[in-house]
């Protein structure tokens, strides 16, 4: 897998490029792994509800072909976009999500940081009360996020057995913007980073870290 830096990107210009690399692939074409930190943007998946984005103000609501609900891309916040073939590497939708899921959980472990999944709500959380703690996430029946602060956030789109969109990891952002939307399309979910559990992560390594564990767990 070909690892690409991008640095920062307008979201509007790197989804389009996804698209046109994945139309334009043949079964020889390399898989890469583009990295991007985006200018501040509200994206909405295929089945996006516009009384999701409760107020967007100056940030521009983009609507896209992913799956999910809104979310915000931001500075601080890593992004990264496996554009791989499933068929050639044998694996199918949901196992790929398991993949990319379980590569965030190793960057964070990494970090010091547990990282949790919730049955139905792809992506990451971490404990608000104990963030390093090891302790086995008890799950309540009326609120599965009671205590959780969601970390990763994962949308995907897949075309003839390829992969477009990705999972977006917060490091250090302004998480103001997170407030004037429902994340995910769940009410009053909060969203966390590393400085906001207590740790200065520079971007770059928190960028290779992800980058180093998805090519792992992808392959």
């Amino acid at each position: 897998m070909r690892i690409l830096s991008l640095g920062r990107q307008p979201y509007t210009t790197t989804e389009p490029a996804m698209r046109a690399f994945t139309a334009a692939r043949s079964t020889d074409t390399a898989d890469e792994l583009w990295l991007v930190e985006h200018d501040p943007v509200f994206t909405q998946g295929l089945a996006g509800r516009d009384g999701h984005v409760l107020a967007a103000g100056d940030i521009p609501v983009v609507r896209t072909d992913r799956g999910g609900q809104v979310t915000y891309h931001g500075p601080g916040q890593v992004v990264a976009y496996p554009l791989v073939d499933l068929r050639r590497r044998g694996y199918y939708v949901k196992e790929y999500v398991f993949r990319i899921e379980q590569a965030v959980l190793d960057t964070l472990a990494h970090f010091g940081v547990t990282g949790h999944r919730v049955r139905g709500a792809p992506g990451i959380y971490v404990r608000l009360d104990d963030p390093f703690g090891h302790g086995v996430l008890k799950v309540d029946g009326t609120d599965p996020f009671r205590g959780l602060g969601k970390i990763a956030a994962l949308g995907i789109k897949v075309s003839n057995h390829r992969t477009y969109h990705g999972v977006a990891l917060n490091v250090a952002m302004d998480l103001g913007p997170f407030t004037r939307i429902d994340p995910c399309g769940y009410a009053g979910l909060k969203t966390v980073d590393f400085r906001s559990l207590g740790l200065a992560v520079p971007m770059a390594d928190a960028a290779t870290r992800l980058a180093l564990a998805l090519q792992s767990r992808l392959d």
